[in-house]
């Protein structure tokens, strides 16, 4: 009796071992077919990188606002109830060796705000970015980009026709600036960033004549938006036409992209209520215009209008309009 229960116990164990080896084996073919690079299983299919077509030519006017290097909310919704206008663009400055900003943005998406991350490479000769030194950092940035998986306009380098920043003309050519754009722009799609509205911002030209904004475009396949960068000062230009419609003018001789004004702003004194309702108007009828953010903030000027009364009172009159304003999450 005893020989027979060993016998039946031994067929048992053999007949379960059996069975386990051939699961294992199924097992082992079924994570195999769906293996992506390094025979890593894939477990789950990767959600749709976020759509960002409707986003690039709304049918309302974007009316934003920079109210310090990131998006501090409480001054961000301080800005909306004094103009009466709720902000969904606002700015966030990053250094090219920050980590993507993605609380931020999240913070700033969950308003109705789309952000426009403003990558400044500062102490980063730009050819070097274009030779593909810093990629591991760039794969970084565009995997966390994608992973947060909502909608960005990025601008990199900004102003680079002038002379102030490192990427400047004095220390880049327009070949080099051209290569590090198109790079960056090549390892986001690899990455599958595609949740990017890429925003190709130069100075208004007004006193930059001499450099051909033209030879620092990275062409429409790299480009989404044009924007620009311009301010009225009490020396300088005191209308819409005299500040940017020159550099419009320039701009229109070699892409149609749609434009977009990222950084402005009018110094204290008793034109700013006036250049306010120049530049609102001229915004909200100009149908080659996506929209405008107010420099809020004192820097090279007094940009700054949350103590200047006329100046509120201007702008909550002219964003009043019905184009300006829209919650970013429900375009479609």
């Amino acid at each position: 009796m005893r020989t027979k229960y060993l016998v039946t116990f031994l067929l048992v164990v053999a007949l379960a071992f059996t069975e386990f080896a051939v699961l294992r084996r199924v097992d082992i073919t079924v994570a195999g077919s769906a293996a992506g690079p390094g025979g890593v299983a894939a477990t789950e299919e990767q959600v749709p990188a976020y759509d960002v077509t409707a986003l690039k030519s709304p049918k309302g006017r974007y009316l934003g606002v920079t109210v310090t290097g990131g998006a501090e909310m409480a001054r961000v919704r301080a800005f909306a109830e004094e103009t009466g206008k709720t902000p969904n663009l606002v700015a966030i400055f990053e250094s090219f060796d920050d980590r993507f900003a993605a609380s931020e943005v999240r913070e700033l998406h969950n308003y109705g705000a789309l952000a426009v991350i403003r990558w400044e490479p500062y102490d980063v000769p730009l050819r070097d970015i274009a030779a593909g030194k810093h990629d591991a950092y760039v794969k970084e940035f565009a995997t966390a980009v994608r992973t947060l998986n909502l909608p960005i306009a990025l601008t990199f380098a900004h102003e680079m026709n002038g002379h102030w920043y490192s990427w400047g003309t004095k220390q880049t050519r327009a070949t080099e600036y051209v290569a590090a754009w198109r790079h960056l722009h090549d390892i986001f799609t690899q990455q599958g960033a595609t949740n990017v509205i890429w925003t190709w911002t130069p100075n208004v030209v007004n006193y930059l004549r001499k450099v051909s904004i033209r030879a620092l475009y990275p062409g429409d396949a790299y480009v989404d938006w044009v924007g620009m960068d311009g301010y009225y000062t009490n020396r300088g230009p005191k209308t819409f036409r005299d500040l940017f419609v020159p550099t419009i003018t320039e701009i229109r001789t070699f892409t149609r992209r749609p434009l977009l004004i990222v950084e402005t702003g009018a110094e204290p004194g008793s034109r700013r209520p006036a250049q306010i309702t120049d530049l609102l108007t001229n915004v909200a009828k100009r149908g080659d215009l996506l929209g405008v953010a107010y420099f809020n903030i004192n820097g090279s000027g007094k940009w700054n209008i949350d103590r200047d009364d006329a100046a509120l009172r201007a702008f909550r009159r002219a964003a009043a309009k019905d184009t300006f304003g829209f919650d970013i999450r429900t375009v479609k």
